[in-house]
Order: structure tokens, then C-alpha cells, then sequence
């Protein structure tokens, strides 16, 4: 099997730490893999044990220390930054993923051609409250607004083909919505779902609470935004505009005729503020809009940033 990249953000998990590094040698064998652990700023002596087991188990086995804690999304970039592998394959440390189900999503990708292998916690062993019921409604959402199909986004048991997820960059929140982001690079058929094994939190402490639920709801106007209009914000503000610009004019139209035409008086009336309203609202969402335009061309070539990916050539040199 091709190299296997396995990164795992981690934080104040030191009850987990040893019992991770032990199910992780025993679940890639001799497998070409290594393993990339980012410390996200742990307090509680993580840092100091991955430490330890990077000593022990050599150069396969990497730790990242981030200065403070940043974030799970963050110290995920970090891992996924510096993979060598053609797959990578993120999860949790709290071994509530199985890790014997990371090389058969690695093998899958390979061979069926996939870009995203993402796991499916069917038989999820949380609590019905305050996990499953607000993750049940947050997935339906991110379905329906997304257009990617996935029953359980919030699983971090995925394998990503690196050509491809090293094209995004994750910021806030987003890395739950990682298979969305990447439909923007690829075609959905090569994103598919497989269950895999999910087992209760044996120590430590869950970071997860109901307020993330809220947070999920406000990323994903965001990442509904970037999916459909990064490219192109005209499209987005400009039909705003030209409705609101429309609107306004037609108002104002017709108050004109009235007033001049019918000697009626329009001062006061609603229907003038509403007009004013509704066209000065317009003028602002089209400049919005414009300069929207500029900068997302700025952006692209400022960093020489292409608005397509390669997936492989032939008989051609590759690009310098």
C-alpha cells in the first residue's frame, strides 16, 4: 500500500495517550504508514508523554507541539501540512474510533479511485440528548445546504487523498465540513461513506458540548456562501441588488406619476421611504458585489492561486 499519512489533533488527552500509541502500532502493523499526533497546546502532561512515545517507536512517529491551543481545525491543518503520504487519514484521540478501520479506508480509496473516504458512526456510542439529537439535525442541515450526501459529517474517521485535501485550508470551525469543501475541487460520486466501529469514551473527558451545535449552524452560512458563490459573488449580491434596485424603481415610478400626473401628495407616505429604501439598498448590494469581484481576483493572483486542480497528466511534464 501506498504511504498512509494518519494525523490525529489532540488535546488533554493524557489518560489516552499511551493506550492510543499502543491500538495504533498494533492497527498499521508493518503497513508503510506514519503517524502524525498534534498536541493543540495540552495542559495536562499529553505534551510531555507523546514525547515519550516518539522516543520509543522512532521516526515513523511524529508530534507536533502548537503553541497554545488553537482549535481542533487548526491542529489538524498542521498535521495534514507537513503528511508525506499519498492518504491521509484523520481521527480523534479519544479512541472512540476504531482504529482498525483505518487502513481499510485507505485501501478503499485506493483502490475504487475515491478522493474521500468518510466514516459512519451507525451504531454511535453517545448520548442520545445532547450528541446524537443535535448532531442528527446539524448533519440533515449540512446535507440539504451542501448538497453532499453524508449521514455523519461529524465523524473525524476519514481517509482524503492528499493531492486533494492539501488544496483547501481549514480556518474556525470548518473540519466537520471537510467533504463539502472538497466538492469544489472533485465530483461527489468520489466522495462515499462506509460505517465504521464507534466505541464509548473510556478516560478523559469529551470537548464537545451542545453549544457546538450552535456554532455548526453559523459555519455552515459561511460554507454555504463559499461553496456557491467564492468564484463568483456578483452572482450572489448583484441578483440581491437588481431585486431590491427593481423594487425601489418601481416604487418610486409610480409615486412620480402620482404626484405628477395626479396631483397626489406623497410626502409621508411609506411607500417613498420604502422606495428610497429599497433602491439605495440595491446600489449597495451591486458595489458589494463588485467589489467582491476584485477581490477575489486579487486573491487568486496575488498567491498565484489556480481555480482548478490537476489530478494526474499524460505524457506531459509536470508544471515547475
Amino acid at each position: 500500500m501506498a504511504l498512509v499519512s494518519v494525523v490525529i489533533p489532540l488535546y488533554n488527552e493524557i489518560d489516552n495517550v499511551s493506550p492510543l500509541c499502543t491500538a495504533l502500532g498494533n492497527a498499521l502493523g508493518d503497513a508503510d504508514a506514519e503517524v502524525i499526533v498534534v498536541d493543540d497546546g495540552s495542559r495536562d502532561g499529553s505534551a510531555a508523554a507523546l514525547d515519550r512515545e516518539a522516543e520509543a517507536r522512532g521516526p515513523r512517529f511524529k508530534v507536533i507541539h502548537l503553541q497554545r491551543n488553537f482549535g481542533q481545525t487548526a491542529a489538524m491543518q498542521a498535521g495534514i501540512d507537513v503528511a508525506l503520504g499519498e492518504v491521509i487519514v484523520t481521527l480523534d484521540a479519544d479512541l472512540q474510533n476504531d482504529l482498525e478501520d483505518i487502513l481499510p479506508l485507505a485501501r478503499r480509496l485506493l483502490e475504487e479511485n475515491l478522493d474521500v473516504v468518510a466514516g459512519w458512526r451507525k451504531n454511535r456510542q453517545d448520548g442520545l440528548l445532547l450528541r446524537k439529537i443535535p448532531s442528527r439535525i446539524a448533519n440533515r442541515l449540512i446535507r440539504r445546504l451542501t448538497g453532499v450526501y453524508l449521514h455523519d459529517y461529524g465523524c473525524t474517521l476519514k481517509a482524503y487523498r492528499a493531492s486533494v485535501i492539501k488544496g483547501v485550508r481549514l480556518y474556525g470551525e470548518m473540519h466537520r465540513f471537510i467533504p463539502a469543501w472538497l466538492s469544489t475541487l472533485t465530483y461527489t460520486d468520489r466522495v462515499v461513506e462506509v460505517p465504521v466501529r464507534h466505541h464509548p469514551r473510556r478516560a478523559g473527558q469529551s470537548k464537545y458540548g451542545i453549544t457546538r451545535t450552535f456554532r455548526v449552524l453559523v459555519d455552515l452560512l459561511f460554507v454555504k456562501f463559499f461553496l456557491g458563490y467564492s468564484q463568483r459573488p456578483m452572482h450572489f449580491f448583484g441578483v440581491i441588488g437588481l431585486i431590491l434596485l427593481s423594487s425601489g424603481s418601481a416604487m418610486l415610478l409610480y409615486l412620480f406619476v402620482d404626484k405628477f400626473g395626479y396631483g397626489a401628495t406623497i410626502s409621508g407616505r411609506p411607500m417613498l421611504i420604502a422606495g428610497v429604501l429599497f433602491f439605495l439598498a440595491g446600489l449597495q448590494f451591486l458595489n458589494t458585489g463588485i467589489l467582491g469581484e476584485m477581490l477575489v481576483r486579487v486573491y487568486h493572483e496575488s498567491q498565484d492561486k489556480k481555480t482548478y486542480v490537476v489530478r494526474h497528466t499524460v505524457h506531459l511534464d509536470p508544471p515547475a
